[in-house]
This record gives C-alpha cells, sequence and structure tokens, in this order.
C-alpha cells in the first residue's frame, strides 16, 4: 500500500466523513476515489445509479424507500 499526499482541508473533511459513515479515514478516502474513477468513467451516471450499480455488482438487494414512504 503506497502513501497519497492530500492537503491538510481534504484530510480534515476526510476524518469528518468517516466519524458520520463509520468508515475507517483510510476506508472512507478509498471510497471517495472509487467514486470519484467510477464519475469519471461515467459521466452521465448519478451518484445515485453509480451506488445502485455497485450494490448490484455486490448482489445487495434493497427496496425503493421512497416508494414506500410515498404509500404510507
Amino acid at each position: 500500500m503506497g502513501v497519497v499526499n492530500i492537503d491538510d482541508e481534504t484530510h480534515a473533511n476526510v476524518r469528518k466523513a468517516s466519524l458520520i459513515s463509520c468508515r475507517s479515514i483510510n476506508s472512507q478516502a478509498a471510497f471517495w476515489i472509487k467514486i470519484g474513477m467510477l464519475s469519471e468513467m461515467n459521466p452521465t451516471l448519478s451518484f445515485n445509479e453509480i451506488m445502485s450499480n455497485e450494490f448490484l455488482t455486490a448482489g445487495v438487494s434493497a427496496t425503493n424507500l421512497s416508494k414506500e414512504i410515498i404509500n404510507d
């Protein structure tokens, strides 16, 4: 594993985001890098579409919560 140099502000944002998402700082940075790379490779897809594809690839099935909320 290599070292990536980032500015202090970005590091602080990664640290804060890692607390919210219950990821380690390294895992949060890796997540952002992966999503950023997928976004650049698929510029027409939204974040939600990218995440949906990632969940499908991982075999995760989730119901559409917005439909459940509207029906309540």
